[in-house]
C-alpha cells in the first residue's frame, strides 16, 4: 500500500498528523494499524486503534454515516459501502497524549455492555451510567439444523456474564443454515447490494465461546424481534459505536428480564418471548 501519511522525517511525535491520501473503508483498517504501529514505538504507552479513534471522535460519526438505510433517507444509494471514502486527503488526526490515554484507559476499565433479550436493547454503561441504548434482535425461540454448528441449535440468545474476546474486522458472510458463503443482501427496500464492511464482535458468555456475535443486520425491520439464529443484531450505524466502545476484555451482561422501568420510572412487565415464566 501506497504510504498514507506524512513521509517526512519527525524529530518528536507530532500532535496531529494530515492525511496524504483519501482512504476508503476498504483499505480502512489496513490505514489504521498502519498509523498505528508508526507511532506505537515512539510513544510512552502502546497506541491502539481504539485509542486513536475514540481520540478523534469524528472517525465513528463518519462511518456510522455509512449506513445504507441513514444513506437512503437523502436519497443515496450506495451499492458498495467498501468504496465510500470515511477519512479524506487533508484531514488530520490527533495523536493522543499520555494524559488523554490515561483518561481512555480508565473510561474502558469502567465501561459494559448490557443487554435485556425480552426488552429488545443493548446499552453501553460507563461508571454505571447509560451511555448509549440501542434497538437490537435476538434469537429465535425454536430449534434448528445449522450446518455451520453440524448439528440441531437452540437458537435462543444465551444469556450470562463474560468479556468481549474477539473482533472481526473483515468479517466473512455465511449462511449458518446451509453453510455457503454469500456476498451479497438483499436490503428491506428489496434492493441487493454487495455486503458491507462493518466489524463484528465476539462474546464469551460463561467461560464458553459459543459463536455468539453482535453484527449489523442489513434488514432493520427485523430488529424489535426475536429473528436471528443466536446472535445480537445491530443497526449498521449502531454497530460501528458498540465496536468503539468495546475494545477486547469490555464485560457484557446479557440477561432476560421482564419487569423493566420506562423512562418516567414507571414499571412494566414486557413480553414474554421465550416463554420461561411459569
Amino acid at each position: 500500500m501506497d504510504s498514507l501519511i506524512d513521509p517526512r522525517p519527525k524529530t518528536t511525535v507530532p500532535e496531529w498528523v494530515t492525511i496524504t491520501k483519501d482512504i476508503p473503508i476498504k483499505d480502512y483498517f489496513p490505514f489504521m494499524d498502519s498509523l498505528t504501529q508508526k507511532y506505537d514505538t515512539l510513544l510512552a504507552y502502546s497506541l491502539t486503534e481504539h485509542l486513536l479513534v475514540r481520540t478523534n471522535p469524528w472517525i465513528i460519526d463518519t462511518l456510522a454515516n455509512t449506513d445504507y438505510y441513514r444513506l437512503m433517507e437523502i436519497d443515496s444509494f450506495v451499492y458498495d459501502q467498501k468504496t465510500m471514502i470515511v477519512i479524506r486527503k487533508g484531514d488530520s488526526l490527533k495523536i493522543p497524549d499520555s494524559s488523554g490515554v490515561s483518561r481512555l484507559l480508565k473510561d474502558f476499565q469502567h465501561t459494559n455492555i448490557d443487554v435485556n433479550i425480552p426488552e429488545f436493547k443493548l446499552r453501553i454503561f460507563q461508571d454505571s451510567v447509560p451511555i448509549y441504548s440501542f434497538p437490537i434482535r435476538v434469537g429465535q425461540m425454536r430449534e434448528r439444523y445449522l450446518a455451520m454448528a453440524g448439528g440441531i441449535v437452540d437458537l435462543r440468545t444465551k444469556t450470562g456474564s463474560g468479556t468481549i474476546v474477539r473482533h472481526a474486522r473483515d468479517p466473512v458472510f455465511y449462511n449458518p443454515v446451509r453453510g455457503n458463503k454469500f456476498h451479497f443482501t438483499k436490503r428491506d427496500d428489496n434492493k441487493t447490494t454487495v455486503m458491507p464492511q462493518i466489524p463484528w464482535i465476539e462474546t464469551e458468555i460463561n467461560g464458553v465461546r459459543n459463536g455468539q456475535l453482535i453484527h449489523p443486520t442489513t434488514n432493520p425491520e427485523s430488529l424489535g424481534k426475536a429473528y436471528s439464529n443466536g446472535c445480537i443484531g445491530t443497526k449498521e450505524a449502531d454497530a460501528w459505536i458498540i465496536y468503539y466502545h468495546a475494545p477486547l476484555e469490555t464485560p457484557i451482561h446479557i440477561r432476560y428480564q421482564l419487569m423493566v422501568k420506562d423512562a418516567l420510572g414507571k414499571e412494566r412487565e414486557l413480553e414474554d418471548i421465550y416463554k420461561l415464566k411459569q
